[in-house]
């Protein structure tokens, strides 16, 4: 399957971001797109050497950096933020992607280890985002946007993700929360709500609801087909960016129209 890229235009010129998850997929595609439109750009990830991989694949488009980070660890987003600060003097934007493959078991019956595990990274590592984020940016006193990465999830859940759909649920509420609360300091702060991008994650979600890429790719989107990772990157763009100034506290569906059907 292939999408074209749109083209990218320096949008974040002059901007210091970091993607949180930037490794791979969604993120890494992110970083891409960033570097393109003018930003400096700091990827975190558990995943030192895929992270360095990618800086070492991006690094023709501009300036990146990669910091190892469970966000799940408030010490360690914290450090995230301030090495960037370190490195590039201010933090502009902030894409908190990174998250932990959904659950794979009925609400009924679900493995609680890996349901606390869900929530800790996929909900609170996010609140931990925004809490430090949300600090450098209020102490520089310069207009900012975070982007909170959430799912298709929060609109309509899937068989066998409890705690994925329920933490993606809340990162709606997180995001209308941060907004209302950055917005007397010129912070912006929106979802975006990916559907069936296609992804290591989705690959492996795909296997737990227990179809393929081909049987599901109909039912995905009006479009008849998965989305791309660089599609997703193209809306955190926008977002990120003074074209959407007047615009915090949303979620967009980056979907193919499926929380339409």
């Amino acid at each position: 399957m292939e999408v074209p890229e749109a083209e990218v235009f320096p949008l974040l010129k002059g901007k210091v971001a970091i993607v949180t998850g930037g490794s791979q997929g969604m993120g890494k595609a992110t970083a891409s797109v960033f570097l393109r439109a003018g930003a400096k750009v700091v990827i975190a990830d558990i995943k030192e050497e895929e992270g360095q991989k990618t800086v070492s694949e991006l690094s023709q488009y501009g300036e990146i950096l990669f910091v190892k980070a469970d966000i799940s660890k408030s010490e360690e987003v914290q450090s995230l933020v301030a090495q960037t600060v370190a490195k590039f003097g201010k933090l502009d934007v902030a894409v908190n992607n990174a998250a932990l493959s959904p659950d794979n078991s009925p609400l009924v019956d679900f493995e609680e280890g890996y349901f606390r595990k869900t929530i800790d990274i996929n909900l609170t590592g996010s609140a931990l985002c925004c809490k430090w984020e949300m600090q450098q940016m209020i102490k520089q006193g310069t207009k900012a946007s975070i982007i909170n990465i959430a799912s298709i999830n929060a609109f309509k859940p899937q068989p066998n993700m409890p705690a994925y759909t329920l933490a993606k649920h809340a990162i709606i509420g997180l995001t209308k929360h941060a907004a209302m609360e950055g917005g007397q300091h010129g912070i912006r702060v929106n979802t975006i709500a990916p559907g069936a991008i296609y992804s290591d994650m989705s690959a492996a979600a795909l296997k737990i609801m227990g179809t393929t890429v081909e049987e599901f790719a109909p039912n995905v989107s009006y479009l008849n087909r998965f989305g791309l990772p660089h599609e997703v990157a193209q809306a955190s763009l926008w977002l990120s960016s003074d074209n959407a100034s007047y615009v915090t506290g949303i979620c967009l569906p980056v979907d193919g129209g499926f929380t339409a059907k």
